[in-house]
């Protein structure tokens, strides 16, 4: 019942296709990050698609034998929507044989490991991967990964209002706590939060309209609302408490880290606008879920 009082003391999913059942011969299928095929080579990001792709079509040659001999012309680069932290590119190849395989290419943005522990990510995508989340991690090269093409499309609202399609979701969910990762399991949500706490509280930005923006953001606020969630729950009644705490602290933490990308990335996304837009929302949800704790706990 602490938490509840600390909680109230200031009163892009995805729908996958199935995974194929088989796969080419010539993309590995190791999930283990010591055996899938690693390259040195770089994508300069800063590039455009056109110009990039011979590097991008040099590397794939690199870290793919059966692609090795490939003329280029067997090779076709697009950017792939959706990504907010990485550029997508898919890559297309013509086979002799006449059969085209596609692959995932993620390069990372400049300076996103100031936001992702890259070895820590993937550690964990080598687990996720061997048990079927997400996409197959095919290759890592300097400053990305390859990974398997997922013919995919957003979920509408219309989508999750259909009680079928969220009782899978929630089986599925259920199955990706269940992955056994090894390492420390210490929940790194809070270390996150008050890391990007530091980076995104000192930012400067160079257009006039961002900085006036920005400037409006109360970071003393955010801090004793990220310190009034970490309270720790001590009873077993305060469990509901504490599932909404983390449900209104992912918000605080994918804002923080909104206004890092603002200044950091260079991806066509307003993530200063998102930062206004989780937070704000975070603020809207404190209220109902603070009146949904007392609620069950004057009932329990």
């Amino acid at each position: 019942m602490g938490a509840a009082s600390k909680i109230c003391k200031n009163d892009a999913m995805d729908l996958p296709s199935p995974p194929p059942t088989s796969n080419s011969t010539s993309i590995p299928t190791s999930t283990s990050t010591s055996d899938v095929p690693y390259s040195h080579l770089t994508v300069d990001t800063s590039l455009s698609v056109p110009e990039m792709s011979p590097r991008v079509i040099e590397l794939c040659k690199d870290l793919f034998k059966d692609w090795s001999k490939l003329d280029s012309s067997h090779f076709h680069v697009e950017t792939v929507s959706g990504g907010i932290t990485n550029l997508l590119l898919k890559v297309s190849v013509k086979k002799d044989s006449g059969d085209t395989e596609s692959v995932t290419v993620r390069l990372y943005g400049p300076n996103t490991d100031y936001v992702i522990n890259r070895e820590r990510e993937l550690h964990a995508i080598k687990y996720l991967s061997a048990a079927g989340f997400g996409a197959k991690l095919l290759a890592v090269f300097g400053n990305g990964m390859v990974q398997s093409f997922i013919k995919a499309r957003t979920l509408t609202p219309a989508d999750m209002k259909n009680p079928e399609l969220a009782a899978e979701i929630a089986k599925e969910l259920h199955r990706f706590h269940q992955v056994e990762i090894s390492g420390s399991k210490e929940p790194q949500l809070w270390n996150d939060i008050f890391k990007f706490y530091e980076r995104a509280s000192v930012l400067e930005f160079d257009d006039s309209e961002k900085q006036k923006k920005y400037q409006t953001i109360s970071f003393k606020e955010i801090y004793d609302e990220a310190v009034d969630l970490k309270a720790p729950v001590k009873d077993l009644d305060a469990l509901y408490v504490e599932t909404n705490t983390y449900m209104l602290a992912s918000h605080i933490f994918w804002a923080l880290w909104a206004l890092i990308q603002a200044k950091m990335s260079p991806l066509n996304f307003d993530y200063l606008e998102y930062f206004f837009l989780r937070y704000n929302e975070f603020k809207k949800q404190k209220h109902d879920c603070c009146l949904l704790a007392r609620s069950f706990l004057q009932g329990s």
